[in-house]
């Protein structure tokens, strides 16, 4: 297997400490509004009923600027190995951790919004070198997605599911990987759809934690369960996708509080971390502070908060209808991500389902949430759809 070209450089994450003192500057000036009017008497749901509470803001930005370390991050990314190359005129980063073993496979890891490499950090050396010596390794690829992290931000409209996909397998080609599995969630899901669905050459199988149903299907056929799933994702795009509708339609305005303000920022993330993840009251039931901060901070010192929710705009709704999946694919729906898709619908699109789980815990980011089972979902998934390649 080839080592990575000239097109691919190394990179070093390395932000300057008058950034971080700026940081630290806003948040202390930070002004806040008055606390929210519904009923806060005691931990659950309803307390996050307008958006997240005030004193769940007050005491992690407390945190974010006297006890949280941003150079810790930066030293696992570098520890990872990070890289830049260009493509199609644009910078792309990405992370990329080899294995030891002789028989791994290469990997590309999706992220999504609001998530970034911070979603992976935690479970890349598992995948690339696992303790089981039973279970399948890969060389793992995290890009940055366009105007994410340390990519570049686009200056013109384009880079959309379809065309993100076709960066990745020129992206997998330069490191020397012609063929390749893939595995994502959120955009992640639908750019890992894309890659499955348009370059089967280069695909050697999926796994996906958000797989999407062609439009149009009826309910007629399905069990309860899986007509609530339908009602509970029909609730979500009714209710409570407003921030999606506003990113896909005006994130430029959005944009300039997300960009000006890191308790602005903090807000819109965390919202979205609460409400997607699988606990009763607060996300930091499952998610640690420290996790979900260096993903913000990522966002606050990338200056990306408006070029990542331009992903919107560009592909919102986007995901070509008629577009189907032949190579091997894995699918998990957790019981708390807030689309869930019931497998008749999903076989409509992927047509070669060789391994279905929805287990009993876990939510829209699960390799927060609960990584150990994301891991061995992940290494089984994908070890069932490689064996249905061969």
């Amino acid at each position: 297997m080839s080592r990575p070209t000239s097109d691919v450089q190394a990179f070093e994450a390395h932000t300057t400490d008058a950034d971080l003192d700026d940081l630290r500057v806003r948040l202390a000036a930070a002004r806040l509004p008055e606390a929210e009017t519904v009923h806060r008497a005691a931990p659950g749901p309803r307390r996050w009923e307008q958006g997240v509470p005030l004193a769940d803001l007050v005491d992690v930005v407390n945190y974010w600027r006297t006890g949280y370390k941003w150079r810790s991050f930066e030293a696992r990314l570098d520890r990872i190995g990070q890289f830049r190359t260009t493509v199609d005129g644009l910078g792309i980063h990405f992370l990329h951790r080899r294995s030891a073993r002789a028989d791994a496979t290469p990997l590309i890891l999706t992220h999504g919004w609001p998530g970034s490499i911070a979603e992976f950090i935690d479970v890349v050396d598992e995948l690339a070198d696992p303790k089981d010596a039973d279970a399948p390794p890969f060389h793992v690829v995290v890009p940055s997605l366009p105007g994410f992290g340390y990519s570049d931000k686009p200056a013109t409209t384009g880079w959309g599911t379809e065309k993100i996909a076709a960066a990745w397998v020129e992206l997998m080609g330069r490191l020397g990987y012609s063929k390749f599995a893939a595995h994502g969630g959120d955009w992640g899901g639908n750019i890992t759809t894309v890659l499955g669905g348009r370059f089967p050459a280069h695909v050697l199988g999926i796994h996906t934690t958000f797989a999407e149903a062609p439009p149009g299907l009826t309910t007629d056929g399905l069990t309860a369960a899986e007509r609530k799933w339908t009602e509970e994702t029909r609730d979500f795009w009714r209710h409570r996708a407003a921030y999606a509708k506003q990113q896909a339609t005006r994130p430029q305005t959005v944009g300039y509080s997300l960009v000006d303000s890191p308790v602005g920022l903090l807000a819109w993330i965390l919202d979205k971390f609460a409400e997607w993840s699988d606990t009763e009251d607060s996300p930091f039931e499952t998610i640690s502070m420290d996790r979900v901060l260096d993903d913000v901070t990522l966002y606050w010192l990338t200056r990306t908060g408006a070029s990542a929710a331009r992903i919107y705009y560009e592909s919102h709704n986007s995901l070509d209808p008629e577009l189907r999946v032949d190579v091997p694919s894995a699918v998990t729906m957790y019981p708390r991500d807030i689309e869930k898709c019931p497998r008749p619908w999903v076989q409509a699109r992927y047509r070669q389902i060789v391994r279905w789980r929805s287990p009993e815990t876990g939510g829209h980011f699960p390799s927060l949430e609960v990584p150990e089972y994301f891991v061995k979902d992940l290494q089984e998934g994908l070890a069932a759809a490689l064996a249905a390649n061969r």
